[in-house]
């Protein structure tokens, strides 16, 4: 007679077969200690009470209820309808809103996957390969940028948006037929009005936020002027390299995602009765993954505000210069002479350096691309550039 069972094997070479108890721990590889208990069972319970035993948990805490997968698939397609992101970390929010407990991100992927529900996506790059640069308080850098859709007719609308970089809080979004320079001063005074002066601007090299680029030496357009006056920085980021501006780029392509789900607006006013909807829903409804699942809105009330910071004329200037074969540029500040580290990449560039308060935006002044940014401390000659520093910490990190 064959035995299927291990444990009956043994127990029948002892009480069958003769063997003793060491004898059987020998021939088995078992402990005596597993030998005893394997007799007592088979005395108390016969050959059922030795059967080998599943190691598995008798309860499954983590196993994930059918009600929680029906939420999920039922969430990923109310959230995909409406044109919002449906992602593991939206889907687990709208489920704790509800009253659910959301498994790990990746156990709803896997119920996602094997539902059906997720496209195939191509490799995309590691975070760790993109620069970013994140403003530490509200208002201390708005990026604002012109985007552009369709009306039902076919007519091109022009949207204008100002976001606040640290919040994500969308602070401006507005419908033209053309959207000009004028346009971008009135939305700047209304904004202002309502949340305060931020401390700088992020923008393109578009004409209507800046006139460097537009052959008019030492010429400046109704923007520039506006943030001059109020002692807002400006910056802008290099032309044709849309990652300086990442956040706002990023937020058009939630904001059209969210427009191609609806029908198309008739007419710029329904155009703008739209954004007013996806404004509201954006800053108060959707939980942000880089913010800890806070809404922009409650990111951006959370912290003291930034603001302008008046300067002396003399800490309020613009200096040209060209890197040396060291990788640095020149500065006399507070007194004495200052070398601001830039990096060896750039040597023979040409430069321009706006200096505001003991905050110093190094540019290409040829191509306008920002290279260099100070924080200059009084106390030290040498002044390193710290988005070169910034970005070596992250991939310190990342490692």
């Amino acid at each position: 007679m064959s035995y299927d069972n291990p444990n009956l094997a043994i127990v029948k070479a002892i009480t069958e077969q003769h063997l003793t108890v060491s004898e059987a721990s020998v021939r088995f590889k078992r402990s005596r200690q597993w030998i005893y208990t394997l007799l007592r069972r088979y005395e108390e319970g016969g050959p059922e009470a030795v059967k080998p035993r599943s190691t598995a948990p008798k309860t499954h805490p983590t196993k994930v209820s059918e009600e929680v997968i029906k939420q999920i698939i039922k969430i990923r397609r109310e959230l995909a309808s409406k044109g919002a992101d449906n992602g593991p970390e939206t889907i687990a929010w709208v489920l704790e809103q509800r009253g659910f407990h959301a498994p790990a991100e990746s156990t709803t992927r896997r119920i996602l996957t094997k539902n059906g529900m997720v496209t195939p996506q191509p490799k995309k790059r590691p975070k760790a390969y993109l620069r970013r640069f994140e403003a530490t308080l509200p208002n201390e850098c708005w990026q604002a940028d012109v985007t552009s859709t369709r009306l039902l007719n076919g007519q091109v609308v022009e949207i204008l948006d100002f976001l606040d970089d640290h919040s994500r809080f969308l602070l401006y979004l507005g419908a033209y037929k053309r959207v000009a320079g004028p346009t971008v001063v009135t939305a700047a005074e209304t904004i202002t009005k309502k949340y305060g002066f931020p401390q700088s601007t992020l923008t393109d090299n578009g004409l209507v936020f800046t006139a460097r680029l537009a052959g008019a030496k030492g010429g400046k357009n109704g923007f520039e002027k506006f943030l001059e006056k109020h002692s807002i920085l400006q910056k802008n980021g290099r032309a044709g390299h849309p990652q300086t501006q990442g956040k706002i780029e990023r937020f058009h392509q939630t904001l059209k995602k969210w427009l191609r789900a609806r029908p198309p607006a008739k007419t710029v006013k329904d155009m703008q009765k739209l954004l007013d909807e996806f404004r509201h829903w954006y800053n108060h409804e959707r939980p942000h993954r880089a913010l800890g699942r806070q809404t922009p809105h409650q990111a951006y009330t959370t912290l003291p505000k930034a603001s302008p910071q008046p300067l002396v004329t003399e800490d309020n200037r613009v200096r040209h210069d060209k890197v040396d074969k060291a990788g640095r540029i020149t500065l006399r500040f507070a007194g004495h002479m200052r070398y601001l580290g830039i990096g060896r990449a750039h040597e023979a560039t040409p430069t321009l350096t706006v200096i505001h308060g003991t905050h110093a935006v190094t540019s290409n002044a040829e191509t306008g691309e920002i290279i260099a940014e100070h924080h200059i401390d009084t106390g030290r000659r040498y002044q390193p550039n710290q988005i070169k520093n910034t970005q070596q910490r992250k991939n310190r990190k990342n490692k």
